[in-house]
């Protein structure tokens, strides 16, 4: 039986013309511009990408509020039924694919767009209340490692949080949205000054951190035992890894271990097992006989 189609009524507007400034925060997607603040998104927009990333608006699963709904004309009966669960009045602007690629800059094949509200950053303090289990990322400049690291953290992380240093790209990107299937609108995060102030706010908070390193001096992680119950993973770039800094502030140096002569892990990968470790070590209790 198929379901019955909502009564809801849609706050549609079509768009004809790709010039319309009615839909000037989905202009020319691809040159990384982002929307400045207006009176109504006084921090700005973001732009979500996808069916699945833009569902999440409607089933409550983004921290984040909505401004508007970019969608393919030929998609709106289809997703009505979904549609209906958005904020009421949020304005959808329907619009050919032709108009839609002239607007954007590009075939968008997947035919649905949002732009959200950004929030102001939160405090480091704030975030950290309730959490368990963290992520520190500094120097991540790829849209990608940040949105499968956001994953990571939804996925296997327990009330996991995100840090990012100054260098650290957007999480709020189209593509990290996108890479992150929509978890980056949920997995709470905030940036910091530094990388070492966020480590000496997780250690307030009662968080022992540890750094992941190649360092053959470093603890291979299926020796190490953590002594508190909240645990963060320091990460630095692909090519670079961790400052010095950075590496020097965390309670402990961890490394997973690899074959000899591979130089290293993708850094989503390190961070999968290193959270899954976690995960497997914080239910059972800590023995000290193990040694740390």
């Amino acid at each position: 039986m198929r379901p019955e189609k909502s009564t809801k009524p849609l706050h549609t507007i079509a768009i004809s013309d790709p010039a319309d400034p009615r839909i000037e925060p989905y202009r020319a997607l691809p040159e990384n511009r982002l929307p400045s603040p207006t009176p109504a998104a006084p921090h700005g927009l973001f732009i979500a990408e996808g069916e699945k990333v833009v569902r999440r608006f409607a089933e409550g699963g983004s921290r984040f509020g909505l401004a508007s709904v970019l969608l393919a004309e030929a998609r709106l009966e289809r997703d009505r039924r979904w549609l209906a669960d958005l904020p009421s009045g949020t304005p959808i602007y329907t619009a050919s694919r032709a108009v839609m690629d002239a607007v954007v800059g590009f075939p968008i094949h997947r035919g649905v767009l949002a732009a959200g509200l950004r929030r102001p950053n939160e405090s480091v303090t704030g975030l950290l209340k309730g959490a368990q289990t963290a992520f520190v990322l500094e120097g991540l400049a790829n849209h990608d490692n940040v949105g499968g690291i956001l994953r990571v953290a939804a996925a296997l992380g327990r009330k996991a949080v995100v840090l990012l240093d100054p260098t650290s790209c957007d999480p709020l990107y189209r593509k990290a949205i996108r890479v992150s299937m929509g978890h980056a609108l949920a997995v709470p995060f905030t940036r910091l000054e530094d990388g070492p102030s966020g480590v000496r706010a997780l250690r307030h908070a009662g968080f022992e951190t540890a750094a992941l390193s190649l360092d053959r001096d470093a603890v291979p992680m299926h020796d190490w035992r953590p002594t508190s119950d909240r645990v963060a993973w320091l990460l630095g770039s692909e090519g670079a890894g961790l400052t010095d800094v950075a590496a020097a502030a965390a309670d402990r140096t961890v490394r997973i271990e690899i074959e000899e002569g591979i130089d290293s892990l993708n850094v989503v990968t390190a961070a999968a097992i290193a959270m899954h470790g976690t995960r497997s070590l914080l239910k059972r209790p800590y023995d000290a006989s193990e040694g740390a």
